[in-house]
């Protein structure tokens, strides 16, 4: 049996979803290889000169590093349950133009208010999916109770977290990423008739 044949009922679904879990994982094993050298460099945000070519790359590549395999993990075990059908409703050109404004927004803010410390991972991203699976079944005129109860739950927690806790944990991607979330909810998450 061909290595064709033992693969043909395999479907790539979800292309953006898919490529981005797979980068994200040769961007985890690649920062094992390097010694966190290509995380520095390439897969997290933080202040440096524009005139850097690795700056412009480093607000959109921060959400491919992880610092371990547990931080992956717990991203990605969101995005892959979300992401698929988030890409289905709205197309695989919209969805990857919602993960780069969002990675280029949580970037520029984290850049812009926390000038010496560094950002990796996607839970900006994981944020936006929570907000945005909340208009799923939008329509216009009306705010869904789900919305209401995600802001409260997720976004209130976030705040609370990040006045209480101590962690590594950036709490000001999780908003940013559920703010970004809202906004592309409201504006494309209508639902569409049949």
């Amino acid at each position: 049996m061909s290595l064709q044949n033992r693969f043909k009922g395999l479907h790539y679904n979800s292309p953006v979803i898919l490529t981005m879990t797979l980068l994200s994982l040769g961007a985890l094993i690649f920062q094992s290889l390097t010694g966190g050298l290509a995380t520095s460099l390439l897969f997290s945000v933080y202040r440096s000169s524009p005139l850097n070519i690795f700056f412009y790359f480093r607000l959109f590549g921060h959400i491919l590093g992880h610092a371990n395999w547990e931080h992956y993990m717990n991203n990605f075990l969101l995005i892959l349950l979300l992401g698929p059908m988030l890409e289905e409703k709205y197309g695989s050109k919209r969805i990857a133009f919602m993960i780069a404004v969002t990675a280029v927004v949580t970037g520029l803010v984290n850049i812009l208010l926390f000038p010496n410390t560094a950002l990796l991972g996607a839970s900006g991203v994981v944020f936006m999916f929570i907000l945005l699976s909340s208009f799923v079944n939008f329509e216009k005129g009306r705010i869904p109770i789900t919305f209401i109860l995600v802001v409260v739950i997720y976004l209130g927690g976030e705040v609370m977290n990040g006045i209480f806790a101590k962690d590594n944990i950036s709490q000001l991607a999780h908003l940013v990423g559920g703010v970004c979330g809202s906004v592309f909810g409201f504006k494309w998450g209508e639902k569409t008739s049949l």
